[in-house]
């Protein structure tokens, strides 16, 4: 597994982003301080130099997690996943923001890694000319960026592509511009108007249902985790372009077709608001099962805001991190993206149900020190046997939870266990390859 953030440039400052990553998966998930990161006085010193070297910069790190993902992705459907979260804000005029892309496999969820992030400084007082201001430089611009990005993964021999985003996403140049290569389903925010006069959210009122379907709706802030009955329909729209300034909106289409499935719950409990999402994709839908899969793409996009909250509150706390300057900020928020991205590779994989190959994180010449050392970890019982097959990544995942203190009998292993051990393995299974070499 390449703990890397980039090289900058200079042998050393890598070095440094190694031990960066190392750190903030070692203790990151009690909240990131430099202070803590760094250990002692000299580990917190060379961080703080890290993070403010002109030559080290979040984009660097990106596109080296970036890399690693395209390798992973040859043959998969991808649904790149985007969204923004806040990481700062002073509730005044200043804020910093964090615009990650990510890659997910379409038919079981595993997350490959991240595709793309920018990160935003947003300055108050801009609100009143956004109108004015070109698209290229409105932040509204990340939402076609990510799409372009994730069009690379085709190149990288994805067998499709699907950008998936939320309300905020529903932008009509993501629409107008979109890279071929890719297809996009986003969840509509506005009642735009459609070239045969209508609006958008009253042309199903009058159609059929597709069937029903059942789904799970997670826990969110006010709202129970409860299982829901969702009615779905359907039908192609063909949207008029939106006011724009007369130099925009010769560049752009009159309109875009694409297809609308609406999927509304029918009989909620007693005073809960029903779901209700109305979803916008370039796939074609022809039947009750093209829109299921619509819908069951969507909810996909769950894996984004675990992100969000492993990166965050529920786990590494980058919002309370108290570094004033930006850039080091954005540094430091950068890895941490990264590394809650591996945390939830690790634990994804824990239980075997996704069948990926050890080298999606580790290296292939790691599996002899992997086997070997699950051999000094195995127990008399079964349940002290690790129970996944050799070469895949939830037997890699059982040794690391072993060597971080997991004794296999009381639930399943949590990420800083899990992360704890792939340490140890690190150097354990450095030590080991020096002794074959003697």
């Amino acid at each position: 597994m390449d703990m890397e953030l980039g090289e900058f440039g200079d042998r050393r400052l890598a070095r440094g982003g190694s031990f960066l990553m190392e750190r903030l998966v070692e203790v990151g998930q009690s909240g990131v301080r430099v202070r803590a990161l760094g250990g002692d006085r000299a580990g917190e010193i060379r961080l703080t130099r890290f993070l403010r070297n002109e030559r080290v910069t979040s984009a660097e790190m990106f596109a080296t997690a970036a890399q690693r993902t395209a390798g992973l992705v040859a043959g998969r459907h991808i649904l790149a996943i985007q969204d923004t979260t806040t990481l700062r804000d002073d509730r005044k005029s200043k804020s910093v923001l964090l615009h990650p892309t990510i890659a997910v496999d379409a038919l079981d969820g595993t997350l490959f890694g991240l595709v793309h992030a920018e990160v935003l400084c947003r300055q108050g007082g801009k609100k009143a000319t956004r109108k004015q201001r070109p698209f290229a430089e409105k932040e509204s611009r990340r939402w076609l960026t990510g799409a372009e990005m994730a069009a690379t993964l085709r190149l990288s021999g994805a067998a499709c592509v699907t950008v998936i985003a939320d309300r905020e996403g529903d932008i009509y140049e993501e629409f107008a511009c979109k890279p071929a290569d890719v297809e996009l389903l986003i969840r509509a925010a506005q009642d735009r108007r459609l070239a045969d006069g209508r609006m958008l959210f009253s042309c199903t009122e009058a159609l059929p249902a597709l069937g029903r379907i059942t789904v799970d709706l997670p826990h969110a802030p006010g709202r129970k985790a409860r299982t829901a009955t969702i009615e779905l329909r359907a039908c192609p729209v063909t949207i008029l372009r939106p006011e724009r300034p007369k130099a925009e909106a010769a560049a752009l289409p009159e309109t875009v077709t694409v297809n609308l499935v609406e999927a509304r719950e029918i009989d909620p409990p007693p005073g809960i608001e029903p779901a209700h999402w109305r979803l916008l994709s370039t796939h074609p839908i022809a039947s009750l099962a093209d829109a299921k899969m619509i819908v069951g793409f969507y909810r996909q996009r769950w894996i984004i805001e675990q992100l969000f909250r492993t990166a965050k509150t529920q786990g590494f706390n980058i919002e309370a991190v108290r570094i004033a300057e930006e850039t080091p900020f954005i540094n430091l928020a950068g890895a941490t993206l990264i590394a809650a991205i591996k945390v939830m590779q690790m634990v994804q994989a824990r239980d075997g149900k996704s069948l990926r190959p050890l080298e999606d994180v580790f290296d292939p010449e790691d599996q002899p020190a992997m086997e070997a050392i699950c051999e000094d970890l195995e127990g008399a019982t079964d349940r002290q046997k690790n129970p996944h097959p050799r070469g895949s990544l939830a037997y890699a995942t059982w040794v690391c939870a072993r060597l971080g203190g997991w004794n296999c009998y009381y639930g399943e292993p949590g990420p800083v266990v899990i992360l704890r051990g792939f340490l140890r393995f690190r150097a354990m299974a450095h030590g080991w390859n020096l002794g074959r070499l003697l």
